[in-house]
C-alpha cells in the first residue's frame, strides 16, 4: 500500500506539479502550461532559457520548482538570483512557508518515512533536515546580483527577472547584468545547469548570453484574454507591450526616430543648461521635463515623463533636477495655462521664460526633434521616468497617441534653433 501510495505521488510531483502547488495556495496556476514549466526547471537537463509575457506566473513557478528540489534532490546546492535583495528575501520566504505546509509534510513522509522540517531559515538560505551535500552549503541561497560571486559554488542556479527595467534604460546597467551572468560560469559546479525566467527589455540585453529562449507571448499562454491585451496596449506604448507581452524589440511603424541614440555618464555636461516642461494638467496626458545643453553642436539631454500626472505633482522634482544640474532658464508655453505654471515657478525662486505656441506639433518634432537625432546623445539613467520618457520619443510617429515627451524635447532643442526668435518671449506672460 505504501510502495503504491509513493508510486501515486512520484507520478504527481513529476508529472503535475501544479496539483500540489495548489494545496500550498497557488491556485492561480494552471495545467498543462504551469506543470511544464516546473518539470523543466526542477527535472530538466542543460541550461534552459523561459521567457513568458509579463503576469504568466513564471516567479511562482520558479517558488515551486524550488520547493520540489528541496524535498526530492537533497544533496543539490541551489543557488537563486534576482536583480535585488527585497526580491530575492520574498521568494526565500515563500520557499520557506511551502516547506512548512501539510503538503510539504505529506510528500516527505511518503518519500522518507518522515516530515521533513526547516532545520535552518534566513533571508538568503535555508536548509531543511534532509540536506546532505558534500560542500556543506545550505540547500538554498538567494542573493541580489550586486553582490560578490567569489567562492560561490551550486550544483543548479536559478536566475529569475535578472534583467529589468533599468536595463532598458542604462547601458551600464546592461553591461553590469552581463558581466554577472558570465561570472556564473564559473559558479555553476562541473556537470550543474543555469535556468533562467524573465521577460526581455532591450536587444543588447544579458538574454543575448543564455540559451535560446523558450517563449510565451500573451497569445499563447490563455492567460491574457484579447480584451485584455486591447486595455493593455493602451496602456503603454508599443515597444513596452511588445518587449513585456509579445516577447520581441520593435520600433513603431512610421516611427519618426531611428535607432537609439547614445549616452553620456558625466551630468556635469547638463551644467548651465535649459530645461523645458511640457506641463500635463489632467486626463491622459504626461507631464514631461527636458534637461538640455550644447557641446561642440551636439545636444546632450535628460528627459524625465510622468504619465497621468498633473503637474503641481511634478514642481519637487522640477526644482530637483534644476538645483543638481545647475540649469538655467526653465521654459514652457502659455497657451493652455495663460501662465499659471510659469507664475507658480517664478514664486519657487526659478527662472522662467514663456512662450506662445503656433506650430504643428508633428511638423515640430519632425523638424526639430528628428533633424538633431543623430547628434543627440542622452544621460545614462536608470530612472523609470527617464526609460519613460525615452520610451514616448522612440515610438512617436504621426498620430501617435501620447506625444509629450517628444513635443518637450522639440521645444527644448527649438530653443537652440530659433533662439533670436524665442528670445524675445523671455520672461513674458
Amino acid at each position: 500500500m505504501a510502495a503504491e501510495r509513493a508510486r501515486a505521488l512520484s507520478r504527481v510531483m513529476t508529472g503535475h506539479p501544479v496539483r500540489l502547488a495548489r494545496m500550498m495556495g497557488y491556485d492561480r496556476l494552471v495545467e498543462p502550461l504551469h506543470d511544464g514549466w516546473i518539470r523543466h526547471m526542477t527535472f530538466g537537463d542543460g541550461d534552459w532559457t523561459l521567457q513568458a509575457h509579463r503576469g504568466s506566473y513564471k516567479t511562482t513557478c520558479v517558488k515551486v520548482a524550488l520547493w520540489l528540489l528541496l524535498v526530492t534532490r537533497p544533496r543539490l546546492a541551489v543557488g537563486f538570483f534576482r536583480k535585488a535583495s527585497p526580491d530575492v528575501e520574498e521568494v526565500m520566504a515563500a520557499v520557506a512557508r511551502m516547506l512548512r505546509s501539510d503538503t510539504s509534510a505529506m510528500v516527505t513522509e511518503v518519500i522518507y518515512g518522515h516530515p521533513a522540517r526547516v532545520a535552518s531559515e534566513s533571508s538568503v538560505a535555508i536548509s531543511t533536515d534532509l540536506a546532505c551535500n558534500a560542500s556543506d552549503l545550505p540547500q538554498l541561497s538567494g542573493y541580489g546580483i550586486g553582490g560578490s560571486l567569489t567562492g560561490k559554488h551550486y550544483d543548479v542556479v536559478f536566475t529569475d527577472d535578472v534583467v529589468t527595467l533599468r536595463d532598458r534604460a542604462s547601458r551600464a546597467e546592461r553591461e553590469a547584468t552581463k558581466a554577472f551572468y558570465r561570472e556564473l560560469q564559473n559558479v555553476r559546479n562541473r556537470g550543474g545547469r543555469i535556468v533562467n525566467t524573465g521577460t526581455p527589455w532591450h536587444r543588447d540585453d544579458a538574454f543575448q548570453l543564455m540559451p535560446e529562449p523558450e517563449r510565451w507571448p500573451w497569445d499563447s499562454t490563455g492567460l491574457v484574454s484579447r480584451e485584455e491585451a486591447k486595455g493593455l496596449r493602451r496602456a503603454m506604448t508599443r515597444s513596452l507591450f511588445a518587449a513585456n507581452y509579445e516577447l520581441r524589440h520593435v520600433a513603431m511603424e512610421g516611427a519618426v526616430f531611428e535607432g537609439e541614440p547614445g549616452t553620456f555618464s558625466d551630468r556635469s555636461l547638463l551644467f548651465d543648461g535649459l530645461m523645458h516642461v511640457d506641463a500635463a494638467y489632467g486626463g491622459a496626458d504626461g507631464t514631461a521635463v527636458t534637461c538640455i545643453a550644447w557641446h561642440d553642436g551636439r545636444p546632450h539631454v535628460h528627459g524625465e515623463l510622468f504619465r497621468e500626472t498633473h503637474v503641481d505633482r511634478c514642481v519637487g522634482r522640477i526644482m530637483e533636477l534644476h538645483e543638481s544640474l545647475r540649469l538655467g532658464t526653465v521654459w514652457c508655453e502659455r497657451n493652455a495655462d495663460r501662465g499659471y505654471l510659469a507664475e507658480r515657478m517664478r514664486g519657487l525662486g526659478l527662472p522662467v521664460g514663456t512662450y506662445q505656441e503656433s506650430a504643428n506639433k508633428f511638423v515640430k518634432i519632425s523638424t526639430h526633434a528628428r533633424g538633431r537625432w543623430a547628434d543627440l546623445v542622452r544621460l545614462d539613467s536608470a530612472r523609470e521616468a527617464s526609460a519613460a520618457y525615452w520610451d514616448e520619443v522612440m515610438d512617436y510617429g504621426e498620430g501617435a497617441e501620447h506625444d509629450d515627451a517628444p513635443d518637450s524635447l522639440a521645444c527644448a532643442i527649438r530653443l537652440r534653433d530659433d533662439a533670436p526668435t524665442i528670445s524675445l518671449f523671455r520672461g513674458g506672460i
